[in-house]
């Protein structure tokens, strides 16, 4: 449907051919920019006294917001955020079942016994490791979808068009168990990729939303028209961490940086014990939006998720995190960690959520 300025076009061009070849531009030209991808080129520099203020306003909404749950009488251990976390689409994880707390069960001591399980102190850290696994797992009621699309350099505004229209339709059906987190566009890294995150009320919610999705009418013709216009798309099915609960939507302006870290098979827990205590320096000086690990897709796989108002303030926060107390000794244990690593700078698109 073309805008009330492209109708006002449309009604004061002519027939005689220089009119006319007028009229095409412009409306091509308004055209392009109703589609037209956002682009780092769209962010202003010296914004950040106005995002830190919408961060500030977002961050007291969510305190108020627990604030009234707790009065209310409805808050419990699975509903409370993280101590200075950002809040959730959903729910975070509260502070009881600590991994301190585990005993292993207990058996008669003797030679025999130990042979077969162990010592007693290796059978209680082998406890405290199943009960950190668990606790790494325990938001295990949501589960998120990460989309990479690679679209092809020429097709970026029609792609734009096209999921902008069909995305948000099936975010807000309330058929689908699905809330859709974000979507964004990398400009700097793999370019022209899109980055979409999903979220799943659990597995079943996600074959649901699926099922339902696939059976909509409009669905054959848009599935045809995305394969025309990317290279290939990837998917990975993740959990997010306890400790770091992903954002509600919220909009702050700025960019984004998806760091994702392939970690050697077998780490993850040693990963996610350190960034429990990292995160808590992060926080004083950057803009979580979430944290998540591949459990089907790219295996080992961690994405993280920040937002700044832009580069020059990535910069300054990235350098005052080396201030904070706690973070040098997460980077030192973590890196070990790490076979391989990756940085995208991201723009929202216009129907993100989180943006």
């Amino acid at each position: 449907m073309l805008s009330r300025r492209a109708r006002a076009v449309m009604s004061v061009a002519r027939s005689t051919p220089c009119q006319t070849r007028l009229f095409a531009t412009t409306l091509a030209t308004l055209t392009q920019q109703q589609h037209r991808s956002p682009s780092l080129s769209d962010i202003r520099p010296g914004e950040e006294e106005s995002f830190n203020t919408r961060q500030n306003a977002f961050r007291a909404q969510l305190v108020e917001a627990q604030k009234q749950r707790e009065a209310s009488g409805l808050s419990d251990t699975t509903s409370s955020p993280t101590p200075g976390g950002l809040g959730s689409l959903s729910t975070a994880l509260g502070s009881t079942g600590s991994v301190a707390s585990v005993k292993e069960p207990p058996r008669k001591a003797g030679p025999l016994t130990n042979l077969i399980y162990g010592t007693k102190e290796g059978r209680e850290l082998d406890a405290q490791l199943q009960a950190s696994f668990s606790q790494v797992l325990a938001r295990g009621k949501y589960v998120h979808q990460i989309e990479f699309h690679e679209v092809k350099p020429e097709c970026v505004d029609e792609y734009v068009a096209l999921v902008g229209s069909w995305y948000p339709r099936v975010a807000a059906d309330p058929e689908n168990k699905v809330h859709l987190v974000g979507s964004w566009r990398t400009e700097v890294g793999d370019c022209d990729t899109f980055v979409h995150i999903w979220e799943y009320q659990r597995y079943t919610g996600f074959h649901t939303s699926l099922n339902n999705i696939s059976q909509h009418p409009d669905f054959p013709a848009f599935d045809r028209k995305l394969r025309s216009l990317i290279y290939r798309r990837r998917s990975s099915l993740m959990q997010e961490f306890s400790f770091w609960p992903t954002t509600p939507p919220r909009q702050l302006g700025g960019l984004f940086e998806l760091r994702s870290y392939t970690l050697h098979p077998g780490n993850l827990l040693e990963w996610e014990t350190h960034w429990r205590r990292g995160l808590k320096a992060r926080r004083e000086v950057m803009e979580g939006v979430g944290a998540w690990f591949v459990q089907i897709g790219d295996l080992n796989t961690v994405h993280h998720l920040w937002q700044f108002a832009d580069l020059e303030e990535r910069k300054r926060r990235r350098e005052k995190s080396w201030e904070i107390e706690g973070w040098a000794e997460t980077v030192h244990k973590t890196v070990p960690l790490i076979q391989d690593m990756k940085s995208r700078i991201l723009v929202a698109m216009p129907w993100s959520p989180v943006a």
